[in-house]
């Protein structure tokens, strides 16, 4: 299956309804370049190309023309055992990423084998110059890193630091802060209490949190006071 074969099956799995509704969800790329191939054929399509000469080629062609082949490119890369391959192809990947879908998608099942060393690497992509890199880094903080023995207070000062003008980074920071709220809450509380930070990212941390099962009643009670 060479690149315009891949190409070729994306098209026979795209669902023109499933097209609209897709374009709806993402707004920062254009109708044109989205095909409506839904997730669960697209990682059927992904494990029938892992660790094929095709599932290689298509991934050192960087851009993609397609949304649907960039979350193929994703999956593929998700599908990567070994740790360094993984961080050299998310390297390559992340600063051509321009939607927060493909972005969220991205969780290589090698992170587990280096924990320690995923943190720092974290830290990198934080210190991006590409939108979607960082939310990536601060994504990689969310699913990692605020539960025992992993969670270090220090990481919400990472998390807080890339706070900027960009939509889905705030986003992502204050999804971070509300889920640390959940599982870390007398560490993270303060910073809502000191109002650490930005008055959006703050509100839209309340906000998140007040939303979730996770936290109780009289903490979400606590938080309410803090808008």
């Amino acid at each position: 299956m060479e690149q315009h074969d891949i190409l070729a099956r994306l098209r026979e799995l795209a669902d023109p309804a499933y097209q609209t509704f897709q374009s709806a969800l993402i707004p920062t790329i254009d109708p044109q370049r989205v095909l409506g191939v839904r997730m669960p054929a697209l990682r059927r399509l992904a494990r029938q190309l892992r660790g094929t000469d095709e599932a290689r080629a298509f991934l050192a062609r960087l851009p993609h023309q397609y949304y649907d082949e960039n979350n193929l490119h994703g999956l593929l890369i998700n599908e990567e055992k070994d740790y360094d391959a993984a961080v050299a192809a998310l390297d390559a990947f992340l600063p051509v990423v321009d939607n927060w879908a493909t972005c969220d998608l991205l969780s290589p099942c090698a992170f587990a084998a280096r924990p320690a060393a995923l943190a720092e690497q974290a830290r990198r992509w934080m210190a991006s110059d590409h939108p979607f890199a960082v939310r990536f880094g601060v994504g990689v903080l969310l699913r990692w890193y605020l539960d025992d023995p992993w969670f270090q207070p220090e990481q919400l000062k990472w998390a807080a630091s890339v706070c900027c003008e960009e939509y889905y980074v705030n986003m992502m920071v204050a999804w971070y802060f509300a889920t640390a709220l959940a599982k870390q809450y007398p560490v993270v509380l303060p910073w809502l209490q000191e109002r650490r930070l930005p008055r959006w990212v703050h509100n839209k941390t309340i906000q998140k949190a007040v939303e979730s099962y996770r936290i109780t009643p009289e903490q979400k009670q606590a938080l309410r006071a803090l808008r």
